[in-house]
């Protein structure tokens, strides 16, 4: 592989827009390590059971243009700071899945420099997103280049409280679903992968995106409510976070939280 498409980064392995830490990707490395372990959840509209050794912990988008101030959601005026108040649950659910032995896959938004895989220029993802001012460049809050939604910036980059860790898999995506043209579903079958615990944001957007997707590949998601914001009418009394949560709790997942997850993590 040449180092055009093979590079590294902060310790982990990048393949054509994937950074996996070692041999994260090889077939069935992580299951044949994890003992099994039957973890139950109490959820929404029931509870639900899985296996460790066959269950993945997503962490959707919680990067910089959308988590941090300075980032693309904050410079169009779109406020953070439920975004923000999330953090600490989200890596208290990343850390219950590491001890149960999970792996844990990071999902990033982020377009090549010339945008060519944003779609064309008619299209519904680049007009959508023409308004957040998509490919931008300014310089970063600690100073260096970057610019909005384009691979290895400052921009695309996840916020510091979750850094990845070295064995962990980050993925980019280039629509809000996080199986569209990326190999998310390949890594997770490589795995064995039955069940996945969602996290991130925005919940009526990517995360739902994502979710609706892995159902149709029928994966079971169990998504954690805390560990999930949407700003998308987040001041009203019907908001887009709510009216998601009950659409993906009717038909596409379960919903429990990072509290039950840490309560069945030690009691497994």
């Amino acid at each position: 592989m040449t180092s055009r498409h093979n590079r590294r980064e902060a310790g982990s392995l990048i393949l054509g827009g994937v950074i996996a830490g070692g041999a994260a990707l090889a077939a069935g490395s992580v299951a044949a390590r994890v003992r099994s372990r039957a973890i139950t959840l109490r959820a929404r509209p029931e509870a639900v059971s899985f296996e460790a050794a066959r269950t993945a912990m997503l962490v959707v988008d919680m990067q910089n243009d959308f988590a941090a101030k300075g980032g693309m959601f904050e410079r169009a005026g779109i406020d953070v700071n439920g975004i923000l108040a999330v953090v600490p649950a989200v890596k208290s659910a990343i850390a219950s899945a590491r001890a149960l032995g999970m792996p844990v896959i990071y999902l990033k938004m982020g377009f090549k420099p010339d945008l060519s895989d944003a779609g064309p220029a008619t299209g519904p993802n680049l007009i959508k997103h023409a308004p957040l001012k998509v490919g931008a460049a300014f310089s970063a809050p600690d100073g260096r280049p970057s610019r909005i939604l384009v691979r290895d910036t400052w921009n695309t980059d996840i916020i510091a409280d979750l850094a990845p860790e070295p064995s962990d898999t980050v993925l980019y995506k280039t629509r809000f679903s996080g199986f569209y043209r990326t190999r998310l579903d390949e890594a997770l079958r490589q795995r064995r992968i039955e069940t996945l615990l969602v996290t991130g944001c925005t919940t009526s957007i990517c995360v739902e995106s994502t979710v609706r997707d892995a159902m149709f590949r029928d994966y079971r998601c169990v998504v954690l409510e805390d560990c999930m914001a949407e700003p998308i009418g987040a001041n009203e009394v019907r908001s887009n976070h709510t009216a998601s949560l009950l659409a993906m709790q009717m038909l596409f997942a379960w919903i429990s939280d990072s509290q039950r997850l840490a309560e069945a993590a030690g009691k497994a």
